[in-house]
């Protein structure tokens, strides 16, 4: 489990599913632009931020190149990493290729599997959320496409802008993967990423699961001391959730 301890003052951010770049580019600049005004708005007092995935709509790395555009965003990231903000990057469905592009040039950890951190005390569970827990089948079948190393290898083959104008219109066309077929709430008995955080509950407490994905903001208590959050969207809601040392809380950026 990962240790982070909180100066005095200071607060760890989270925040999800971005999807820059989609419809299209023209499109997205507006939600760039509000979030990159975002992480400048809280600079001087995060201690930590956690992107929970699919900053991007679309992301592969190949080996010297990497898809066009975001410089906001990534000139913004670069700054804060560089003022020692610990920024921590958790891989979506979207954005799962990632491959050293982060580590080597913004210095963010990147992540592709859920963590454990604890945070003044206080255990998190922290993922983007994709393929956990029970149904989600059709999208489990598909992330095993994804992540075969012999797919991966033969789209690496495919000249870069021929790749990415096809990732492109897959993420934005495919329900399954735009995530379009699900942003609607299920119900506590049927919402996948609560029956897997009672499920590790069984096995471990944590006092906060936080997930992406669903696109959806939400609040549940699992028990008497346990939260699973789902942090929403940057597309409909624009909310993200602040933990200041004590409590967590889910917020909507404003404007």
């Amino acid at each position: 489990m990962k240790n982070i301890s909180l100066p005095k003052g200071k607060k760890v951010y989270f925040a999800s599913d971005n999807h820059l770049g989609a419809p299209t580019r023209k499109d997205s600049l507006p939600r760039e632009k509000k979030f990159v005004a975002w992480l400048d708005s809280i600079k001087d007092d995060a201690a930590a931020i956690f992107l929970m995935g699919d900053l991007f709509d679309f992301w592969f790395e190949y080996k010297t190149v990497v898809p066009k555009g975001f410089t906001r965003t990534l000139g913004k990231l670069a700054e804060l990493s560089d003022m020692g903000i610990h920024i921590n990057y958790f891989v979506g469905n979207h954005d799962l290729w990632m491959n050293g592009y982060f580590e080597e040039e913004l210095n963010i950890p990147v992540y592709h599997k859920p963590q454990q951190f604890l945070i003044n005390d206080t255990s998190f569970f922290i993922g983007h959320g994709d393929g956990l827990g029970p149904y989600d089948k059709g999208f489990k079948r598909m992330k095993k496409v994804f992540t075969n190393p012999v797919a991966q290898w033969f789209f690496k083959w495919l000249h870069p802008d021929l790749g990415v104008r096809l990732g492109q219109h897959l993420s934005v066309n495919n329900k399954m993967i735009s995530g379009e077929a699900d942003a609607k709430f299920l119900g506590k008995d049927k919402e996948w990423l609560i029956l897997y955080a009672k499920r590790k509950l069984e096995e471990e407490h944590y006092d906060h699961f936080i997930f992406g994905h669903r696109h959806l903001p939400m609040e549940i208590e699992l028990n008497e001391k346990s939260t699973y959050t789902n942090l929403g969207d940057w597309i409909s809601y624009f909310t993200y959730a602040v933990f200041d040392g004590e409590k967590l809380t889910l917020e909507k950026l404003e404007g």
